[in-house]
């Protein structure tokens, strides 16, 4: 076992303790530590790299605070060790003392929780004369995130005597790392949402800025399918809404580092991924939020015609996206149902409001007892399957009702005659 797994199963052990009274949780600082890639090559003015030439690394935040919910008791944090010069590992050590870190509980237990971890390392480039290097990274946690973008800065001055990394000619610390500092982070607890046709959004997006950076703008944007347009812009207390509807708090904007956008009213044109970007005096930073609209169908179950044969029509209305799935059963008195073969559909239809449609019809074939006819519905928008069901009487009932019907109507008749007479 190495360093690195040794140091996870220690975690592991540490979260492993009972959870404590929320209302005695108190904020405890510990180091959160994350397998990485870098990418080497490929700096591009403006921030992010093109290259994907990428090597291991690992990045330690440095005493950030969490949430002690009882399992911290113990906790050991990050020692790290010196450098080896046969070992061309990259160790960044970040202070986030500038800026805060939200959701860290969500990295510190990631591993423990069966979740995995993205962490991309790229190089910042600026245009200034300053001594220094500057990295962002982004961290993405599977599930329900939160993504966390950080723009870190290293200073390239070294100490007399100082080690420099063989490949970032960055000087190092005694432990071995590259140290560097969070200046500028933005996080998003809604990296994908899907919401119901209609109702309203609230996308979140969060930053925190060290002091001495001044925010100058927040963007929203919108891509789909290869177009691009923008929603919501503030710029320095201007706000410009595209959108007609989209609003967000300038208050928890400047108060709170809150850029969360809200929408009302939701239509099928509002599906995309957006795009939140802030913007300071010296950095740029994003996040991404792939956004889903869903409308739940709408299914009646009728017979077309009351003659031999008769047909069903399953209508399903009213339903996005276009992913569905129609299955027929039957059921006999007292048997289980059994999928039926053999239905057919009409043509799709879209609505204005950008909504499916479409019929399934099915020749039923009744038992002597009469059977039951199922059509089942499997969208993505609902939590479980929707079925309608109907009845079909046997055909016996039926031929037997029509003769006494006609025998009835006849004798009606001749009595109608008779008293003629």
């Amino acid at each position: 076992m190495g360093p690195e797994e040794g140091w996870y199963l220690l975690l592991c052990l540490a979260l492993s303790g009972a959870a404590a009274d929320p209302a005695e949780r108190q904020w405890q600082a510990v180091d959160v530590v994350l397998d990485c890639f870098l990418v080497e090559e490929g700096r591009n003015l403006g921030g992010f790299a093109g290259s994907r030439n990428m090597v291991k690394a690992m990045l330690v935040l440095r005493q950030v605070p969490v949430l002690d919910d009882g399992s911290l008791e113990g906790f050991i944090d990050f020692q790290g060790g010196t450098l080896a010069k046969d070992n061309p590992s990259i160790t960044f050590e970040a202070s986030v003392n500038l800026v805060q870190i939200p959701q860290a509980e969500a990295l510190l237990h990631a591993d423990c929780n069966g979740k995995e971890v993205t962490c991309e390392i790229s190089y910042y480039f600026l245009q200034t004369t300053e001594k220094a290097a500057w990295f962002i990274t982004n961290v993405q946690v599977s599930g329900e995130g939160p993504d966390i973008s950080m723009v870190m800065k290293t200073p390239r001055d070294a100490e007399n005597g100082a080690v420099l990394h063989p490949t970032l000619n960055l000087p190092l610390s005694p432990r071995g790392t590259v140290q560097t500092t969070v200046e500028l982070q933005v996080t998003t607890q809604t990296p994908s949402l899907s919401l119901l046709l209609g109702s309203s959004a609230s996308l979140h997006c969060g930053f925190s800025v060290a002091p001495g950076l001044v925010l100058t703008s927040v963007e929203w944007r919108r891509q789909h399918k290869g177009s691009g347009q923008m929603v919501y812009r503030w710029t320095k207390g201007q706000q410009h809404a595209k959108r007609e509807g989209a609003t967000l708090e300038p208050e928890q904007l400047l108060l709170a580092g809150d850029a969360s956008l809200t929408l009302p009213s939701l239509t099928l044109k509002d599906e995309g991924t957006y795009i939140c970007q802030i913007t300071t005096s010296l950095y740029q930073a994003q996040q991404n939020i792939h956004f889903h609209i869903q409308a739940s169908p709408k299914v009646r179950l009728s017979l077309a015609n009351k003659a031999v044969p008769a047909t069903l029509v399953c209508n399903i209305a009213g339903y996005y996206p276009l992913d569905m799935t129609v299955k027929w059963t039957r059921e006999e008195l007292g048997g289980a149902p059994i999928l039926v073969s053999g239905a057919s559909f009409s043509g799709l239809r879209q609505s204005s409001d950008g909504t499916y449609s479409i019929s399934s019809f099915l020749t039923p074939e009744p038992g002597p007892e009469g059977t039951t006819y199922t059509c089942q519905i499997t969208h993505i928008s609902l939590e479980q399957p929707l079925s309608v069901s109907t009845w079909i009487a046997p055909p016996e009932q039926e031929t037997t009702f029509g003769v006494l019907f006609a025998s009835g109507l006849f004798l009606l008749a001749l009595l109608f005659l008779g008293l003629q007479r």
